[in-house]
Order: C-alpha cells, then structure tokens, then sequence
C-alpha cells in the first residue's frame, strides 16, 4: 500500500525544467529563467491568471502502466518487480507556477532603451519526495524473513511547499556583447511541510523473553508551518481557502531571496548565457507544529493466549494490547521550534550558435545581425535537492518562422527519460502574444506509460520593440 500511494503521487508529479522557455526571448516570461536574457519587446503586460502556467508529470520509475496494464501478468509479480527496480535515491518531485500578475517596460536615456524593469506576483507549488524502499520492502515482505536486516529509517525523506513570490528585476544591455540581469523576490510561505533529517533503523532479532526483538533506534521529526491552523478547519473547504487567500501577499511567514543572469556574445554568430535562480530562505516562525520521535525502543510483543474455553484472552484483546504498547513505547514530542527552509537553488546555461540571416525583399540585402532566423544550441540544467542535484541535459534548434511567429524544438536527457523530445510555439496575433509548450510528444500514444508530460502556456499584451 505505501508504494501503492507512492505511485500514484508520482504520476501527478512536476518538475520545474523549463527548457523550452529558456532563451526563448520573444516570450516576456523567459525573464523568469534568465534575468539577463535578452529584451525583444518596449513593454508588457501578462493577462492576469494567463500569463504563464507550466505543469510537468513524471516519474524517475516504473510508470502507471508497468502496474496496471492488462497484459495477463499477475499484478503481484508487477509490484514486486516495481519495488525492486527502484532505489531510494529515485525521487517523486513535483512544481507548479501559476502566474498571477506580470509586466515589464523599457527606460533609459538613450532611444534604444538598454534598462528594462520586469515585476509581478506568482503561485508556486514544490514537493520532492525520495522513494522509502526499506520502508517498501518491510510493508511487502514483513520482517519475519528478514531477521537480523537493518532497515533504514532514513528512507523516508519528503518536502512540501505552497508559496507566493513576489519580485522584481532590473535588466540592462551594458553593449552590444553583455547584458546582465538581477530579480530580487519576496517569499510567502502558505504550507510548509519539511521530513528530510531523518536518522535511524529498524531491526528484528531472535528474543529471549519473547520469539523476537523489535529494536527501534530512531531520530525522526515532521516540521510544519501553516498547516496546523488549516487541519483545525476540519473539512470547512471555505474557510481554508480564505486562509490561503490571505497569505499570498505577506502573509505570516516571510523570506527573502533573489536570481541573476546574464547573456554575453562572444561573436557575432556564438553566445553564452548562464543564470542562478531562487538563491534564498524564508523564515517559517508562525503557525509552527513539528512531532519528533527520538530514541532507542525494544518492543518484545505480546504472547497471545487464546484458550479453548474462551474466557481468557480474545484476539481483540491481543491486538488492542499491541496498539497500547506501541502507544506508550513511541512517545511523539510536539514543538512550535521556529526554523528555515532554503529555496530549490536553480541553475541554467547555454551555449548558442546563430545563423541564417534573412533577406529584406525591397532592396534584396541582409538584416541585421541580430536578425538570424535560426538558431542552435546546448543547454545545461540542475537543481538542488535534500540528497542529491538533479540534472538534465538539452539540445534545440530555434526557428524564426515569418513575423510574429517563433518555433522552438527540444531533446533533453534527464532522471526522467532519455527520449524527451518537445516542442514550443510563440505566435503574436497584432499586440496579443501566445506561447503554448510541451515535452515527450513520444510518449503521448500511451500517456499512462510515460516517464513524463509537460506543458506551459499563457497570455500577453506585447508591444515590440522597432515597431512601425
């Protein structure tokens, strides 16, 4: 059952990769990935709640399919071959940005306006949680054929969080090669869950009192902030969306944070770019309920004694005994501790080549040399997490198709799969700009059996930059 539940957080996980808008310059939100890309546009302003959504499904391991499929294999053999194919390294993880407010406008002394300003309000979702495969295996199997086997508390290791991120970003082309970029961000912290310091094991040993010794040597503890108040609501859905309502612009948890980047142009044709996101903390000091079991614990059992005549113990009374040992045996603290959660520190970098100048019609000549049709390139993603970086890989080609429409092509590598092949599309209808993305087109003819689903889109008013 708890892989079961495991699997099924998996298949509605999120990763935050967002390869495809990376670089993507005609797309205002790209900002948000690189606060030193480049400005194709005089100013901006998102459609509320439309401006950018991004979502993204995916599983490190077996997949809904591998359980479930109706291929005549015993769903047993299935689950206990999903078991032992995974670590407990393999991750579920999971990110979701809604954006609620955005813009941005150029300013400067001169008539190209270098400096640009970028500002706007945005709902993030964050949740990673590392596969428990000791606790996995002790669920399946039970201890009885595993005695003298140490299993790992530290298996379980999870983290969740619902913020808001309010921010602004100031970006200047310092020359025709370099232009950099920095966002300074306010934190909103409305849930906070954090498990990932746990310590300890688990071991079933031959008894002397009893059959066996169950030995506990446990460090464990579940921080939360803005949950307690929530979970007394009971199930008022009302009243805890009222709640969340009220933290999303400085509600009682705050924290401080901030992204840089920077675009360089090393020829005419070869760029590199590189940014640092989401470099910060908040302060989780309101609302706090954290439960910690720390201790060495020997449970011996309870000899059951069922008589025939049945006037001694009954099977009720042997499992009722069980749960009140337990309950005096694990005595779980509860603390209002403050304490602080560090943001995911994003990373992002590509190497870029250009080409293909387009031709002007009137006078038969080439644009610009900012004006390439067609552009290839690398680019390198990671991001931190409790245990260890995840990171991924990308290849693209970009495509200026005519006026106002822009294609971009992906294949990334990653912990997810090595097949990830998608696709972005950018097209301006007059001033209105809408972008619509979306990874492993291989995987969509049985989207229960992919690795991962992504997708991004939004609105925006846009008035370009040059226009008649």
């Amino acid at each position: 059952m708890i892989y079961l539940l495991f699997i099924g957080v998996t298949y509605f996980s999120f990763a935050q990769n967002k390869q495809l808008l990376y670089g993507f310059s005609d797309i205002p939100q790209a900002l948000l990935v690189n606060p030193g890309g480049k400005v194709t546009n005089d100013w901006y302003a998102g459609i509320p709640f439309l401006s950018h959504l991004h979502v993204n499904a995916g599983t490190s391991g077996p997949t809904v399919y591998d359980l479930f499929a109706k291929d005549g294999l015993d769903f047993n053999m299935k689950l206990e071959t999903a078991i032992y194919s995974m670590n407990s390294s393999d991750f579920f993880s999971a990110n979701e940005q809604l954006e609620l407010l955005s813009g941005g406008f150029a300013f400067g002394n001169s008539y190209e306006k270098t400096k640009y300003l970028s500002f706007g309000l945005y709902q993030e979702l964050d949740f990673i949680a590392y596969f428990p495969k000791d606790y996995a295996i002790l669920a399946f199997e039970g201890n009885q054929n595993n005695i003298n086997r140490v299993f790992r508390a530290s298996d379980f290791n999870a983290s969740a969080e619902l913020i808001s991120v309010l921010h602004v970003g100031y970006n200047e082309k310092v020359n025709t090669n370099f232009t950099f970029g920095v966002r300074g961000k306010i934190y909103s912290s409305l849930v906070n869950i954090n498990a990932t310091k746990n310590r300890g094991y688990f071991v079933t040993q031959n008894g002397i009192n009893n059959f066996y010794d169950h030995i506990f040597n446990l460090d464990l503890e579940v921080k939360t902030a803005g949950l307690a108040s929530l979970t007394n609501n009971g199930s008022n859905t009302d009243s805890t969306i009222k709640t969340l309502k009220k933290r999303v612009l400085f509600g009682p948890n705050l924290g401080l944070g901030f992204d840089v980047g920077f675009t360089y142009q090393l020829t005419k044709q070869w760029s590199l770019d590189a940014s640092l996101l989401d470099v910060g903390f908040i302060q989780q000091s309101k609302d706090v309920e954290n439960y910690k079991l720390k201790g060495n614990y020997v449970f011996e059992g309870v000899n059951p004694l069922f008589p025939e005549t049945g006037t001694g113990q009954t099977a009720e009374d042997y499992w009722n005994n069980i749960k009140g040992e337990f309950k005096d045996l694990f005595q779980v603290d509860t603390t209002n501790t403050k304490y602080i959660t560090w943001r995911p520190v994003k990373f992002n970098a590509s190497l870029n080549y250009s080409f293909g100048k387009k031709k002007v019609k009137e006078c038969n000549c080439l644009k610009t040399e900012s004006d390439y049709q067609n552009r290839v390139g690398m680019q390198l993603y990671a991001i931190k997490r409790p245990k260890q970086p995840q990171l991924a890989l990308t290849a693209y080609y970009y495509r200026s198709l005519f006026k106002g429409m822009q294609v971009k092509a992906a294949y990334t590598i990653d912990s997810y799969s090595f097949s990830n092949l998608g696709l972005g599309v950018s097209a301006n209808v007059g001033n209105i700009n809408f972008y619509v993305m979306a990874d492993n087109f291989l995987q969509y003819q049985n989207i229960y059996n992919a690795q991962s689903v992504s997708l991004q889109l939004g609105f925006n008013y846009i008035f370009k930059k040059n226009e008649n």
